[in-house]
């Protein structure tokens, strides 16, 4: 198949472009001869000139169409009015947990604390950057799409033929089109001579389709794909040549219509996100509370002003975990460049995450889960009926079945019928296990390597039986018959669909039957039909076809991946649901679906049409029984992502066309194609999969439930540190103990104590039941699962710990402060080795999984003694040296978290063993 060319752009059409005063003006206010043609397909060439007030033999005067495009807007696609660049960029600070931490920051500078207000802006401002940077990025879909539009286009005006600006041309021009042009706008085709055009991008179908000039009956309920005798902007002429009248430009064509549900898709926050705002008001309203408590009660027990209002704020900004969007960024970072090492490209680092709370993927069938080839599996002959293996377009494989292929004549005649009725050509693999590369048509590629099955040599046959003559494939005939001159006479070999070679065929009734009986039961399996058939003859016949015997059939499908039935059975285990969405036949469709094990009892197959005649809530109420949607509109594909997502489910799309965008867009997370994707879907998407497998994401599913279990590990160990110093300080008060911490040390220990374990704990490897369990709910709180009552206890815990040591040692004459100061240290390091792990014990998880974690608590560990230990840094911390026995109450003291929380997931395994596994996450 030739690529589309887009001609290059010549000196400006002398035709005018519209005032921005006359861009308002509605096609319906444009006047008789402007308006769209809806339901053109449905209607006569004669009817459509008619409305448009054209002669298709003449087209428009140049004064008529300079008067029409005065009056309407340019032929062009219409971005959407978005946000400025610097709107982007604030709106990126307006959540809740960015302005508590500005609000910090703007404390601590007041009170001088200036190295915490740099840390604290910093990360705010990283975070803001990150996120322009992705949603300005994901603001050039559109952009693609106007890629798709033609430069220049040949249309007739005054009787002739000229090139004009496509932007220029206006309902009722008559466009000529020729293999390689981009259609410039929707078209009412007038003439089709074995015109043939690639319309996957808007129809999801691999083949390029056929095209008419006769009506087509149903007009009200034709799906694009069944138009043939319209020709669609943005798509392209892959054969032959045809003429149009242009019934739609700019954003009144199928591809505007596209291009608008773009434009009205609002961005859907993801699961973490509206987590993460949750559980920054509720940290927010926590702290400023615990905070005033804190200083009311300093101040009752006459504790200077000054010195409790720095407490009160350093505990401010405790309460606030400044640095968890700092990890969580990094943490999705890290998950992203392993999902790229596992061939899935992400562009908005949040739907990292998102794919681990996926309740239902939408998927496309061809080249997701199927090889996007054309394989034969079935043969037929008079004699029998055989199975065909093999893989790709590579002509290797076995023919065997109820006949004997080495004795039955007819395998060979059809073995010559597929090599030399076909245009296309097969290239060997350039390296050694390489695939074979198909130059042509899908179908005729399958057909060359069911030749090469059987024995035969298309290049040898070619030499031997050159092609004199021939009648290409068009859509009325529906077959392609060519004329062969070999040593003894002439040969006659055509294919096409077995009803249109019926009447060519000379009297073989029989044999007719037997094959519609072989074809009716092949075509409720999904298999695509050719019939193939030849005649030998001494002169050249004046009447190629007629007088044709019937050799066989053969029966092709696009196979499934291999890999597509073990993945879609992942996704079951994983509580996911599959869906399939494709152009597609239903019955192809369904025939695939029962290959791979998709649906199944109770689960229905939905049409377009059968979409159309139902209303959202239907829809919705429907649509957890639907497995397979066919023939859909890309309209049809946002109304099933918005079904499931009223429903409250966490909705992944895949697509590669540019009907899938809308779609990809609406989705909580779209998965555009790498190889097969047009730039458009790639815009559209939040992950690219650089390979078009299924499996891949499957693979980032696992990855996003990683990063979710890691951020609630750095949720888990934040909130609990931060808790154990607020239970602290509010608790000394209460029961008549000094304030136990002064600021700098809280700031400290917010900034170091809590930074380096934080992020390794972003490191953690892949649970091994991560797979085996169901999807987040999308309204489950970051503090599910037992979280909430973990930070409760633990942060009592260290609180009880500091204070007991804080009262002993007041009693016994330590150095009781710098004691307190440094177990609440150590106690937070060792519930970071301990929180590795919600249910497997930290003895059973090898050190080489996260060495990282190891190496961020060995550090801090030093920092923390440095700061005790070293005079310059005394005076800073307000820190003395801790006699030797001392410290060993110290280290003993600061080990009672690590073995409680040791002791919580015991007992959790006791309750529920079957939810805990043992096997080495490095194996994973």
């Amino acid at each position: 198949m030739r690529s589309p060319r887009r001609p290059t752009r010549s000196a400006p059409s002398d035709i005018p472009h519209p005032l921005s005063s006359q861009e308002n003006l509605s096609r319906q206010e444009a006047g008789v001869g402007l308006r769209t043609i809806e339901n053109a397909w449905g209607r006569d060439v004669a009817s459509v000139a008619s409305e448009l007030e054209v002669d298709p033999a003449i087209g428009l005067t140049s004064g008529e169409a300079a008067n029409r495009l005065i009056r309407l807007r340019p032929n062009q696609l219409v971005a959407a009015t978005g946000p400025s660049a610097v709107a982007l960029f604030l709106r990126q600070f307006a959540n809740a947990m960015v302005l508590v931490l500005i609000v910090a920051a703007v404390v601590t500078a007041l009170t001088g604390e200036m190295t915490d207000t740099i840390v604290i802006a910093t990360i705010v401002l990283l975070n803001g950057v990150v996120g322009f940077a992705q949603e300005y990025s994901a603001q050039s879909a559109l952009e693609a799409l106007k890629g798709m539009e033609a430069d220049r286009v040949t249309v007739r005006r005054d009787g002739g033929s000229r090139s004009v600006e496509a932007s220029d041309i206006v309902p009722g021009d008559v466009v000529e089109l020729t293999t390689g042009d981009l259609v410039p706008a929707d078209l009412r085709l007038t003439e089709a001579r074995t015109l043939r055009i690639a319309e996957a991008a808007l129809t999801g179908e691999s083949e390029s389709s056929p095209k008419v000039v006769e009506p087509l009956p149903a007009a009200g309920t034709a799906s694009i794909a069944d138009r043939h005798n319209m020709a669609f902007k943005g798509t392209a002429v892959t054969f032959g040549r045809g003429v149009g009248v242009v019934v739609a430009t700019g954003m009144q064509t199928e591809l505007g219509r596209i291009a608008a549900l773009l434009k009205v898709r609002s961005e859907v926050p993801t699961p973490l996100q509206r987590r993460l705002t949750a559980l920054a008001r509720r940290l927010a309203a926590g702290g400023l509370v615990v905070c005033v408590l804190v200083f009311l009660f300093g101040l009752a027990r006459g504790e200077p002003v000054r010195a409790m209002f720095l407490t009160a704020v350093s505990l401010a900004v405790a309460a606030i975990p400044e640095g968890l969007p700092a990890v969580i960024t990094v943490a999705l970072a890290l998950g992203a460049r392993r999902m790229a090492e596992r061939r899935a490209l992400v562009r908005k680092l949040v739907a990292v995450e998102t794919l681990g709370s996926v309740d239902v993927i939408c998927t496309d069938k061809t080249g997701t889960l199927t090889e996007n080839q054309m394989l034969v599996e079935r043969a037929w002959t008079p004699l029998g009926e055989y199975s065909v293996t093999g893989s790709g377009y590579a002509p290797a494989g076995a023919v065997t079945g109820s006949g004997d292929p080495a004795t039955d004549p007819y395998l060979d005649r059809l073995a010559t019928v597929a090599a030399l009725c076909n245009d296309a050509i097969l290239q060997a693999p350039d390296r050694a296990g390489g695939p074979w590369r198909l130059s042509g048509d899908p179908t005729e590629g399958a057909l060359l390597a069911l030749a090469g099955k059987l024995g035969a040599d298309p290049a040898t046959d070619r030499e031997l039986l050159p092609r004199v003559e021939e009648l290409p494939f068009d859509a009325d005939r529906r077959r392609m018959t060519t004329l062969h001159r070999g040593p003894g006479g002439y040969r006659v070999l055509a294919k096409g669909a077995l009803e249109s070679l019926t009447s060519a065929l000379s009297d073989q009734t029989v044999t007719v039957i037997s094959a519609q009986h072989v074809a009716e039961r092949w075509a409720s399996e999904g298999l695509r039909i050719l019939a193939l058939a030849d005649r030998s003859t001494v002169q050249p016949p004046q009447v190629l076809e007629q007088r044709l015997e019937l050799v066989g059939l053969v029966g092709m499908t696009d196979p499934p991946r291999r890999e597509a039935a073990t993945s879609l059975a992942a996704c079951r285990a994983a509580g996911i649901r599959p869906v399939i969405i494709t152009g597609d036949h239903p019955a192809t469709a369904a025939a695939l679906a029962t290959r791979i094990g998709v649906g199944g009892a109770g689960h229905q197959i939905l049409s377009g049409e059968e979409m159309a005649t139902i209303d959202d809530l239907t829809l919705q109420e429907r649509v957890t029984d639907i497995a397979i949607y066919a023939r859909v509109a890309p309209a049809d594909k946002m109304r099933i992502v918005g079904a499931w997502q009223r429903r409250h489910a966490v909705v992944a799309m895949t697509g590669d066309g540019v009907n899938d965008a809308p779609a990809l867009r609406q989705a909580d997370i779209g998965i555009a194609m790498g190889i097969t994707g047009t730039d458009v879907s790639k815009e559209a998407a939040d992950m690219v999969l650089a390979d078009d497998n299924f499996a891949t994401i499957v693979c980032a599913v696992e990855e996003g439930r990683r990063i979710y279990d890691n951020i609630r590990r750095v949720i888990r160990y934040l909130l609990s540190t931060n808790a154990g110093e607020l239970w602290a300080m509010f608790l000394a008060p209460l029961i008549g103990l000094p304030v136990p911490l002064i600021a700098v040390q809280i700031l400290w220990m917010n900034l170091v104590t809590d930074g380096l374990p934080a992020i390794a704990l972003g490191f953690e490897p892949v649970e091994p039941d991560a797979m085996q369990r169901p999807p987040r709910p999308r309204d489950e709180s970051l503090f599910a699962g037992g979280l909430w009552q973990h930070v409760l206890w633990v942060g009592l815990l260290m609180a009880t710990t500091v204070l007991t040591m804080e009262a002993l040692g007041r009693d016994l004459g330590w150095h009781w402060q710098t004691m307190v100061f440094t177990t609440l240290a150590l106690l937070q390091l060792g519930h970071s080795l301990a929180v590795r792990s919600e249910r497997r014990s930290t003895f059973r998880l090898p050190v080489r999984t996260n060495p990282w974690l190891f190496i961020g608590v060995g550090v801090t560990l030093a920092a923390q003694l440095m700061v005790v230990y070293l005079p310059p840094l005394q005076s800073i911390f307000g820190t003395v040296s801790l006699r030797p026995g001392e410290l060993v109450i110290v280290l003993f003291a600061s080990t009672t978290v690590f073995f409680a929380v040791e002791l919580e997931k015991w007992r959790t395994r006791l309750r529920r063993p079957d939810d805990v596994g043992e096997s080495d996450p490095s194996q994973r």
